[in-house]
């Protein structure tokens, strides 16, 4: 097997989404537009109310999917086609926008760390006006492996040896694993030589990717490969490896739709004009 190694480090920077939640946008800025098929991946991290509070009242998507994963507090979930939900920690939300959809995520604290991620994968066109719909997934339901002492491996999506993560039927065929490394381990990762891939060290101080050092809120592209070798030395760390292939389509993004064409995202706009969403 072919190891891969870090191709480049980007650093996320500040922002603010939604209306007004302090987050990390890590893919999806001007260091990182995007790495085909992963448009966007912001990080929301804070134990302020006033950073999340406000959250994400009613907003569209349309052409893409996005994937929520919670590793702290409660985020309530609604859209206009009546689904409703609670993703508490560990959980995970794959929402297939499709068509369109028109949804909103808050807070369901007020008070307390609220924690987690939210990826975004493009659609190939021929599913982009595909019916809108959701995977939730509890903790309980995402398997965890330990395949040496002191690691542990939530397999989201894809597999890592006999676990078979639970979001399924996705086009891109990703692998999404949310990897826990104690002092002194180390592990290596089969991750399929057709994807691209990214590391994000999302706590602990310093892990080594492929024998080169990743450090505290660096995401590492990776290179072509067919796997890779992650260590952690005097402290522990824990990170996210996630990859999908690559779709080679063109994309037209204007806010929250991700299309192949400007004509296609002018039909967006004006289907939820309309009330078509």
């Amino acid at each position: 097997m072919s190891e891969r190694h870090l191709q480049r480090r980007v650093h996320g920077v500040e922002t603010a989404d939604g209306a007004g939640v302090r987050l990390k946008r890590i893919i999806g800025q001007s260091a990182l537009d995007s790495l085909d098929p992963f448009l966007l991946l912001d990080e929301f991290r804070s134990d302020r109310p006033d950073d999340y509070l406000a959250g994400f009242p009613e907003h569209p998507h349309r052409g893409f999917e996005t994937v929520t994963y919670m590793l702290a507090g409660h985020m309530r979930h609604g859209d206009n086609h009546g689904h409703r939900g609670d993703l508490g920690p560990g959980s995970v939300q794959w929402m297939t926008a499709g068509r369109g959809i028109v949804h909103s995520e808050m807070p369901q604290q007020e008070a307390g760390l609220l924690w987690g991620f939210q990826l975004w994968v493009n659609l190939p066109a021929r599913d982009k006006l595909t019916a809108p719909r959701y995977q939730d997934i509890p903790a309980e339901h995402i398997p965890h492996v330990e395949p040496a002492p002191g690691v542990t491996v939530r397999v989201i999506a894809g597999t890592f040896g006999d676990a078979v993560g639970p979001a399924l039927g996705i086009a891109t065929a990703p692998v999404y694993l949310d990897v826990a490394l104690g002092a002194g381990t180390r592990l290596d990762v089969p991750l399929p030589a057709t994807h691209n891939a990214f590391v994000y060290l999302f706590d602990g101080t310093t892990v080594a990717v492929g024998g080169e050092p990743l450090r505290h809120g660096e995401l590492g592209v990776l290179s072509a490969g067919t796997r890779v070798a992650l260590a952690a030395a005097a402290s522990p760390v824990r990170l996210l490896v996630v990859a999908g292939r690559p779709l080679g389509e063109p994309v037209a993004r204007y806010g929250p739709f991700v299309m192949n064409t400007p004509a296609e995202i002018r039909e967006a706009i004006a289907d939820l004009r309309a009330g078509r969403f």
